[in-house]
């Protein structure tokens, strides 16, 4: 199928500037469809993020770059007053998509000693037998693991290390549940009292494994996660009438920088490549892919659903 789309058609993205929300950004717009991106970058990383900027607009489609907080009302308005100047009076939202990386990743309660030691006691055995120092071996297995190149060997890596004072707060749950969450129900209404979407339109919000699976740190943005999946749902059942449909997008583990920014991401990824049924990470490209699909004609009749674009690498176990 070849995709294309309408000229007066918009995505505006939420956490354009990396991830899964700029490798959107690109596909759609080599495929036509003009972009917005919502972003909150210091000027330290504009460089290289005006360089993907500059990409997306050599495609010649319209594009609109707002450098501001999408988590304020006020932000909000910026942002929606300056697409609305961009877009004129024909041009609408055809796809909405939230991408928000923003959420504190503290555990409940301190980590005991004793939880990192298993790791430590196999290298110390193995380092024994291989008449090594564990040291010596300790660094070697970290940085086959950091490679990629010896996946088989990431339970042998110390698990990350937490400070001991830090663990989640009620402000630590109410800011990331608000990110990560909720700000889609927030968007889409301002969106929606404007009239600025499509007669056909999607709302697309990105959510992980984490919804399901407890890792530790990872509460409040689980909890913001499984929040973003009923607001989805809400908005598919209660928007469908006004032609806006609504799904959430359930990425593989996938190596973008909200990702490094979990502690162990090195670790996670190798075991996702050893679960995957195809042997490696999920990409953003992957889930750009599949997003474009979303926004075509063809897939007016999917609403509400939660969809895993992972190669597998859930259902392995």
């Amino acid at each position: 199928m070849s995709l294309s789309f309408d000229a007066n058609h918009w995505a505006l993205i939420l956490g354009g500037s990396s991830g899964f929300g700029l490798a959107t950004a690109h596909k759609l717009a080599r495929h036509g469809m003009n972009v917005a991106v919502i972003h909150r970058d210091r000027r330290g990383a504009m460089t290289t993020i005006e360089a993907e900027f500059t990409a997306i607009r050599a495609t010649g489609v319209g594009f609109l770059a707002v450098n501001g907080d999408a988590l304020s009302e006020e932000g909000r308005k910026t942002a929606l007053d300056a697409l609305a100047e961009r877009m004129g009076g024909e041009g609408r939202v055809r796809l909405l998509m939230h991408s928000i990386a923003y959420g504190n990743l503290k555990p409940l309660v301190p980590v005991q000693p004793k939880e990192s030691a298993a790791p430590a006691h196999a290298r110390g055995r193995l380092a024994e037998r291989l008449g090594v120092t564990q040291a010596a071996l300790t660094e070697a297995i970290s940085a086959i693991v950091a490679a990629g190149d010896g996946d088989e060997l990431a339970h042998l890596v110390d698990p990350p290390a937490y400070d001991a004072e830090a663990v989640l707060e009620d402000e630590d749950f109410a800011r990331t549940v608000f990110s990560m969450g909720t700000s889609l129900a927030s968007w889409t209404q301002d969106v929606f009292r404007r009239r600025l979407f499509a007669a056909d339109a999607r709302v697309v919000g990105m959510t992980s494994e984490g919804n399901e699976v407890a890792w530790r740190g990872y509460a409040a943005v689980s909890a913001a996660k499984v929040a973003l999946e009923s607001v989805s749902r809400t908005i598919a059942t209660e928007l469908a009438c006004y032609g806006v449909r609504s799904n959430i997008v359930q990425a593989g583990v996938t190596d973008t920088p909200a990702l490094r920014l979990i502690p162990g991401s090195e670790r996670m990824k190798a075991e996702a490549r050893l679960r995957n049924p195809f042997g490696r990470l999920t990409t953003t490209a992957d889930v750009a892919d599949f997003i474009s699909l979303l926004c075509t004609d063809e897939a007016r009749w999917v609403n509400g659903a939660l969809i895993r674009v992972d190669g597998g690498e859930r259902i392995s176990g």
